[in-house]
């Protein structure tokens, strides 16, 4: 990544559930600010399973 302006970060969970953990959301958080701290924001963090995905942005997380 180069001279970002904000990013979307996603990962999957093999078990093929994609609800958040609370280590999902507790690093969420962090990223955000993080994110904050270089000027580069974090739109979304999607979560990947078995045909379907959950947005943490829609779940209020961000």
């Amino acid at each position: 990544m180069r001279c970002a302006a904000s990013v979307i970060v996603a990962h999957n969970h093999p078990s093929g559930d994609p609800a958040p953990s609370s280590e999902d959301i507790e690093v969420t958080k962090r990223l955000v600010e993080s994110g904050k701290i270089i000027g580069i924001d974090v739109l979304d963090h999607v979560i990947i399973g078995d045909n379907k995905f959950t947005s943490l942005k829609e779940k209020g997380y961000l």
